[in-house]
């Protein structure tokens, strides 16, 4: 793609969500800071949390770990927050890693012997996990053992190496590339959706308390009107305004010193940031509003296709932005009209 291409679609101060590994380092160390230590102070996902208090309720009368546990939506939505609830309301040691870690059985050899009774292994990412570190997986999860080969050839035998009982937690933000025998073998299923305005406002009053800066009810309903329904946006955005509030402000977080920090952050009204209007522009004017396919999207802003899916198009499908269809993306009547463009007969929606 020419830079001049580039320039239009991305915009002239374009970041292109590339974030360094300090920005990376950052973004961790907020995060951790401001999540919450109990299932009180958790907001929102309420049908999930009563769903949790129940099994981690009637788990400890039985005296005995909980079961294994699948959260899945889009990301940001608070899945590794509930897996560290989980563990310290069922008093045990929580112990995270990531399906592209774990490569080869022997990386998991070592954490899963290393657990103690009760302990809870959270597993991001588990749909990146590989399908012979899965297999070995499974006897883990249902019998609390694992099958180790020793020797091989004619002398090869398979000796049965017991576990403390533990609790897995799983989450992913593609339920649909997980197998169905994995799947199967967790026994709480829950999905995580995106959030209300109000439940953003008050996570993102909460926050502001945290770290101590002066927020009006305005400033953080402006915020997060435009959080795109994930808290961890809240989070990311609040840190910016707040910024620009030291500096360009009073400090004080208020509706319209929202308002410019966002705007020059690139986030609009509707929480869409340079990379969503650039993906709507490229569906719109590179290929006549589709159907186009992700991948000559991707190709097209030089962005990772996974990327796309998992953080770009579910917002801009839940919002009416675009459509999948068999042959690929369409942009919607919704979508012309943000980017101030005359929608042609064939995005129209139809009547019947």
């Amino acid at each position: 793609m020419s830079s001049e291409v580039r320039k239009r679609l991305l915009g002239p101060e374009s970041s292109e969500r590339v974030v360094d590994a300090q920005e990376r380092l950052e973004e961790e160390v907020y995060t951790a800071s401001l999540r919450p230590r109990s299932f009180a102070e958790y907001v929102g996902q309420d049908h999930v949390v009563e769903n949790l208090h129940i099994a981690i309720a009637a788990a400890k009368r039985r005296d005995e770990p909980l079961e294994h546990v699948l959260f899945y939506g889009p990301p940001g939505l608070g899945k590794t927050t509930l897996a560290g609830l989980i563990a310290r309301e069922m008093n045990a040691n929580f112990r995270p890693t990531s399906g592209p870690t774990l490569e080869k059985p022997k990386d998991l050899v070592g954490i899963l012997t290393s657990l103690e009774e009760g302990d809870v292994l959270f597993i991001d990412e588990v749909h990146r996990l590989g399908s012979v570190v899965e297999e070995f997986l499974y006897p883990a999860m249902e019998e609390f053992q694992i099958d180790f080969l020793v020797d091989r050839g004619a002398y090869a035998k398979t000796l049965k190496l017991p576990l403390k009982r533990f609790t897995l937690v799983g989450a992913t933000t593609r339920a649909g590339m997980l197998s169905a025998p994995l799947r199967e073998r967790f026994g709480i299923v829950q999905h995580l959706d995106y959030y209300d305005a109000a439940a953003l406002e008050r996570i993102v009053q909460r926050s502001a308390r945290m770290l101590g800066v002066p927020i009006e009810d305005e400033g953080a309903a402006a915020i997060a009107a435009r959080s795109r329904g994930t808290p961890r946006v809240a989070n990311r955005l609040l840190r910016r305004v707040r910024d620009y509030a030291e500096i360009k402000a009073s400090g004080r977080i208020t509706q319209a010193v929202a308002g410019e920090a966002l705007e020059r952050e690139g986030v609009d009204e509707a929480g869409l940031d340079r990379l969503d209007r650039a993906f709507l522009r490229t569906v719109v004017e590179q290929y006549h509003g589709g159907p186009v396919g992700i991948a000559a999207i991707a190709a097209t802003l030089s962005e990772d296709a996974e990327t796309l899916e998992d953080v770009v198009e579910p917002y801009l499908l839940k919002e009416g932005y675009i459509r999948r269809t068999a042959s690929g993306r369409k942009a919607t009547a919704q979508a012309y009209a943000r980017l101030g463009v005359a929608a042609p007969v064939s995005a129209q929606p139809e009547l019947f």
